[in-house]
């Protein structure tokens, strides 16, 4: 295995008049929980694609586990355990039936841990897959992804339109899979919270392009979040260095910043401007500041 599972060079990708894709760079570290985030039409369905080998790089490198998956399905695929967004699921199937005819595709599939997901996740084996909530299918696709104890779960929004109580199911799913073995997750969402919570490195994907990517730690401590108070009412908030996006009016505005924090120091203290609190902003408030500034630099 190579030090990263997954590597991407350069890849581009364009359907018709939408570049989808541009120039993307990307390494995924063994044994790490990786979150990709960006809005609807960022990127990330597309990007996911490419890992598993359903699309063929228009331009530039993708490799998992040092392998092309294009070129080499079974040596990719097999070692990968996924769940689509759509939890495509064949629907005469019973749970019983699912588990079978999954279990044939896999030599590696674990019965005894397939049960023990199984009884996590309240499925019972008459049930059918048609009279399956969506949440139950979000259970039973996430089931048949981890039984063969894959090393790379790539997982595309697993908690879409879920109810929080299974959400929290898959993401305990998530956590243990790599706490207990040490397996590798991609996978993206849009609810940035639960991004936060499980995610070691991000990867925030805006209009194809990577924005940032980054261990999420380092992400964090970057970025901080300041009140502050003008001796007069300002119109408008000013230029200050390091500062991505503010909120407010008159005299009192909070800002989210990112580095330079001494500079921006020196400017508020320079215009006698008191700051009233600190703190520190999620990686939410993070992608938002991020995403209007982009917006900003791109209307200017």
């Amino acid at each position: 295995m190579t030090e990263h599972v997954i590597e991407i060079q350069n890849l581009s990708r364009r359907f018709g008049k939408k570049q989808a894709l541009s120039e993307v760079n990307l390494s995924v570290p063994e044994g790490c929980v990786f979150g990709l985030v960006g809005e609807n039409g960022a990127g990330k369905t597309t990007m996911l694609k490419h890992v598993l080998g359903f699309l063929k790089p228009q331009q530039g490198v993708v490799r998992v586990f040092g392998l092309d998956p294009v070129a080499d399905p079974p040596g990719v695929l097999g070692r990968i355990g996924h769940l689509s967004e759509n939890r495509d699921l064949p629907t005469w199937m019973s749970i019983r039936e699912l588990f079978e005819f999954t279990r044939a595709f896999y030599p590696k599939w674990d019965p005894v841990y397939a049960e023990e997901l199984r009884n996590m996740f309240e499925l019972t084996l008459n049930q059918k897959v048609p009279t399956l909530s969506r949440g139950q299918k979000a259970r039973a696709g996430l089931l048949l992804a981890l039984a063969h104890r894959p090393p790379l779960l790539v997982l595309d929004e697993p908690s879409s339109g879920l109810d929080p109580v299974v959400r929290k199911d898959i993401l305990d799913a998530i956590i243990r899979t790599v706490v207990d073995e040490g397996r590798t997750v991609l996978f993206s969402s849009h609810l940035l919270d639960e991004v936060q919570r499980v995610s070691d490195q991000i990867a925030i994907l805006d209009q194809g392009r990577i924005l940032l990517a980054s261990p999420l730690d380092q992400v964090l401590v970057s970025h901080y979040q300041l009140t502050v108070s003008f001796p007069e009412p300002q119109p408008y908030f000013p230029q200050l260095t390091g500062a991505l996006t503010w909120s407010g009016s008159g005299r009192e505005w909070k800002i989210v910043c990112n580095g330079q924090k001494k500079e921006l120091e020196a400017e508020l203290e320079a215009m006698h401007c008191e700051i009233l609190e600190q703190g520190a902003p999620t990686l939410e408030e993070i992608f938002v500041a991020r995403m209007k500034s982009v917006e900003r630099s791109s209307a200017n």
